[in-house]
């Protein structure tokens, strides 16, 4: 039960993000800014969480080992994961976008043929490409249906070219996310921490970050005091804490894949708090009967996939 109750405290910290880019938008705010000043506020701290523990000198000679496959698998899995998320919020309420942002779960199932698995075989290592687990997408497909049914009022109420720039960028988003982070996961293959890999993934885009901070001033002038500090908490409560906390929590139950299944589940939860959150901040109306139903299906669909998933691993680690 603790770990599940972290991971929805998880969950409504990483819910901010959408609330808040949501709240720029409104206050004419360019997703330049929101998208940069994350990272950039994120670095100084995550720089001094690896030197307090004297590690950032590791990350840095990790770095400049493998510097290609940093770059470009750190622009993936940070800056084409969120620059999408910032862009789409000129175009739809928060609610709206964490509900789509759940088919990254789908995203991610259908890379398995871009990674390798070790097996032993004759007293050798070879690698094996991984396949689809079409069980899992089907699955997980309920969350189709969800994501479908959310998009439909939205869909008939707006020009078709401002549906697709609301839709198509948390599609590439989707599939950027889990393609970068998990070749991260593979380039430092436990050689270091999640806060150190998120420390060097955030050096190396930083520049990409500063470049999009700058095209903004160019644009729009100096972004606003209220953007600034909704930047910054940003970065604190979901790029820190939520990041900390959902980890934590996993970490907690990391050898019952029941329980894991079921803290990650909890993740479920950011679509609720940030329809709430944008209800109480920007008095939006609660969503139609049928987004409602959407919404309900997508959370269901992410708790049967995360408790499946479970049973599938309980499964293989017992054979």
């Amino acid at each position: 039960m603790k770990a599940i109750l972290i991971g929805v405290l998880g969950a409504l910290f990483f819910s901010f993000t959408f609330i808040l880019n949501h709240v720029m938008s409104n206050n004419s705010g360019s997703w330049m800014f929101s998208a940069s000043l994350r990272y950039i506020f994120m670095f100084p701290l995550l720089l001094i969480f690896v030197a307090i523990h004297q590690r950032h000198r590791h990350v840095h000679r990790h770095i400049r080992q493998n510097l290609s496959a940093w770059i470009l698998w750190s622009t993936l899995g940070f800056v084409c994961f969120y620059v999408p998320i910032t862009f789409v919020a000129d175009y739809s309420p928060g609610w709206l976008i964490s509900s789509t942002w759940q088919l990254t779960i789908i995203c991610g199932l259908l890379l398995a043929p871009l990674f390798y698995e070790q097996v032993n075989y004759r007293n050798q290592t070879i690698l094996i490409r991984e396949r689809i687990s079409w069980r899992s997408v089907a699955i997980s497909s309920i969350m189709i249906v969800g994501v479908i049914l959310v998009q439909i009022p939205n869909a008939t109420s707006i020009k078709f070219t401002t549906f697709l720039l609301s839709v198509v960028p948390l599609v590439i988003a989707g599939f950027c996310y889990p393609l970068g982070n998990r070749k991260m996961m593979v380039l430092v293959d436990n050689q270091l921490s999640t806060f150190e890999r998120i420390y060097g993934m955030t050096l190396v885009t930083l520049p990409i970050w500063l470049v999009i901070f700058v095209l903004g001033v160019s644009s729009h002038g100096l972004p606003s005091p209220s953007q600034t500090l909704q930047s910054f908490i940003v970065a604190i409560f979901s790029g820190i804490i939520a990041t900390f906390l959902f980890f934590y929590a996993t970490n907690l139950v990391k050898h019952n894949q029941a329980k894991l299944a079921a803290v990650e589940s909890t993740q479920a939860m950011e679509i609720v708090f940030t329809l709430i959150g944008e209800m109480l901040l920007l008095g939006i109306a609660l969503p139609t009967p049928l987004s409602i139903i959407g919404i309900i299906i997508i959370m269901f669909g992410i708790i049967i996939y995360s408790m499946s998933n479970g049973l599938i691993q309980e499964k293989q680690a017992d054979s």
